[in-house]
């Protein structure tokens, strides 16, 4: 057992190169023994199915000369027509040999089987007669009558030759087993190396590429198999690797980007009350820090929310959410925070199972995207469509190009009609909303509203 484990784990341990070669010589190897073992038995059963009928046929006809003719003269007739492979003798009812066709034999009976006339019987040989060498002869017996007596024709026929034949055949396989699994061996090394080669090649590239160099590409070999789908892969594999660095990347920049403005300021205000002797400096900037520092932990606490989103997802507390209620609620916020804007709503009851505060934070960042983009209108409605919750949040702005409808839901992009930074955005809002619907397996979509702005449309399933 320890000694099959340890070559089970050497052949796990080999290369895909070895083990299917391996594999190659096992199979051709299990499939020459069993051809060899079915040609040795057929071969073995028509050299024994000729040898017993000519001895058959030979007995027969001698038993049907006994019960014509008798036994006068046929002692010569035996000796004169028996071929060398045979000995045949002719006993009577005692045993006796009457007649022989060698002196070998004509003195005592070669088997002890004694059929009735007519009745073809025939000596055991074992199973395997031309393998086993226990019999030289394989033996047949007719009775035979004439003239009231019982006669018994004997026909023992030499398999030598039979056997000799057999064993040339299996020295010429035992001779030709090993030189044909080498050759096996050898052409499994080859072809496999040959089909193995592109593998290796895409194994070396892909080894020589570094986090800074995802530019470069696997080649992909001419065939179209298993081989040019994986490097076809890989490629693709690059490519998605190569666009998130590139997204990583631009993602660490904006934040950068982002905390540098109120760091600035923090920095600048600071200084300026460490200058003043006063006090009155404090009075006057630490507002302005207060607001600068709400905005940096509300973008610190965006980045973690987006991070979190791209790590594992968004886990949220799932309850019975009644969107009506948190709609009404962001309405009546909105016309407090915003007097000069005309904030309307169709609100209809509608439920739904998710995580409120999350989508209390979807509903407000639409509301303040809205607002801001805003002349003078904001229209929000809540209802059910094909066993679905449908928000609709419109203004009636200058409304979203076709081609920024997409690009806008990316991380820290604005549009200059819309968001910019001196009016509190920090390009993560849509980002943030997007995600969030997406952890309650909804949509959100951007259209031209009927008033000339954008309406933001979100779809739960209920």
């Amino acid at each position: 057992m320890a000694a099959w484990s340890r070559v089970s784990g050497e052949l796990r341990r080999a290369s895909v190169r070895s083990r299917s070669t391996a594999a190659a010589v096992v199979v051709v190897a299990a499939a020459l023994a069993l051809g060899a073992a079915v040609l040795l038995l057929l071969l073995q059963r028509a050299l024994i199915t000729g040898v017993s009928d000519a001895a058959d046929g030979r007995a027969g006809d001698l038993a049907g000369q006994v019960t014509e003719e008798g036994t006068s003269g046929l002692a010569r007739d035996l000796t004169e027509s028996t071929r060398p492979s045979q000995l045949i003798q002719v006993l009577d009812a005692s045993g006796r040999v009457v007649a022989a066709s060698s002196a070998r034999v004509d003195d005592k009976a070669l088997t002890d089987l004694r059929p009735a006339p007519g009745v073809l019987e025939r000596a055991d040989v074992g199973e395997m007669p031309l393998i086993d060498d226990d019999h030289e002869y394989l033996i047949v017996a007719q009775g035979a009558a004439y003239g009231g007596q019982t006669y018994t024709v004997v026909v023992a026929s030499s398999v030598e030759t039979q056997r000799e034949t057999v064993a040339t055949v299996t020295k010429y396989l035992l001779v030709g087993f090993p030189v044909l699994l080498v050759v096996v061996g050898v052409a499994g090394w080859l072809l496999v190396g040959q089909a193995l080669g592109p593998v290796e090649r895409i194994r070396a590239r892909v080894q020589g590429i570094g986090s800074g160099e995802l530019s470069e590409r696997v080649p992909v070999p001419p065939t179209r198999d298993e081989i040019a789908r994986l490097a076809t892969t890989m490629n693709e594999m690059l490519d998605r690797l190569q666009t998130g660095q590139a997204m990583q990347r631009r993602f660490v920049s904006d934040a950068s980007h982002e905390l540098r403005s109120p760091l600035a300021t923090l920095t600048a205000a600071l200084e300026v009350v460490e200058a003043d002797t006063t006090g009155r400096a404090w009075q006057e900037l630490h507002q302005v820090m207060e607001a600068e520092t709400d905005r940096m932990r509300q973008l610190v606490e965006d980045l973690l929310l987006l991070a979190k989103a791209d790590d594992a997802g968004l886990r949220m507390r799932r309850t019975d959410v009644d969107l009506d209620d948190l709609v009404a609620a962001e309405i009546q916020r909105l016309r407090s925070s915003a007097p000069d804007l005309a904030v309307t709503g169709e609100v209809h009851p509608v439920r739904v199972v998710g995580d409120p505060a999350r989508l209390s934070q979807v509903l407000r960042n639409l509301v303040d995207n809205a607002a801001r983009a805003a002349h003078s209108t904001v229209h929000v409605t809540t209802a059910e469509q094909n066993g679905s919750a449908v928000i609709t949040v419109a203004d009636d702005g200058d409304g979203i190009p076709e081609a920024d409808r997409l690009r806008v839901f990316e991380r820290f992009v604005r549009l200059d009609t819309s968001r910019a930074r001196a009016s509190g955005g920090s390009g993560l809002g849509l980002s943030i909303a997007l995600e969030i619907t997406r952890a309650h397996q909804g949509t959100i979509t951007l259209t031209p509203s009927p008033t000339g702005g954008t309406t933001a449309t979100i779809t739960l399933p209920r």
